[in-house]
């Protein structure tokens, strides 16, 4: 499902992506819509289509605790997906992800929705637990990716 327009620009004065060569570089992406300026808190800010896909189970105290960083994960990879295909590319060209967590334990949640992304091959990955990320507390990750595309 498509994102809104903008998905995966940046929110200060950086470029998104830059190219080098044949390879693309992403700068981190955050699950914080850039139209509206507003933060992806759960399953209520994302498509409906991605919701099941992620498997909203429609209890509360699962999805309360499940939801954060299963959404903010699924945005965070789709903005990825869109910024890389505004270069020309797609998923399966980024060989490299940095993934930024505040608490590690969310990696497993991130990792069930990184391949349905990666379904074929995963990237090569570096992970950290970082004490911060801008512009909340309420923004659990940020990804940044590295793509190789032959001009």
């Amino acid at each position: 499902m498509a994102l809104d327009a903008g998905a995966g620009q940046p929110l200060a004065k950086y470029a998104a992506w830059r190219r080098a060569g044949d390879f693309i570089f992403l700068s981190g992406i955050i699950p914080v819509n850039p139209q509206t300026a507003t933060i992806v808190r759960g399953y209520d800010d994302i498509p409906a289509a991605a919701q099941q896909l992620l498997g909203r189970t429609g209890e509360f105290s699962t999805d309360i605790k499940e939801g954060p960083i299963l959404a903010q994960s699924w945005y965070v990879l789709e903005s990825i997906r869109t910024t890389i295909e505004s270069a020309g590319g797609q998923m399966s060209d980024v060989f490299k992800l940095v993934q930024y967590f505040r608490n590690l334990d969310h990696f497993p949640h991130y990792s069930r929705v990184r391949k349905q992304f990666f379904p074929d091959a995963p990237p090569v990955s570096t992970v950290v637990q970082v004490s911060e990320l801008l512009p909340s507390p309420d923004v659990l990750i940020e990804v940044e990716a590295t793509a190789w595309l032959p001009q």
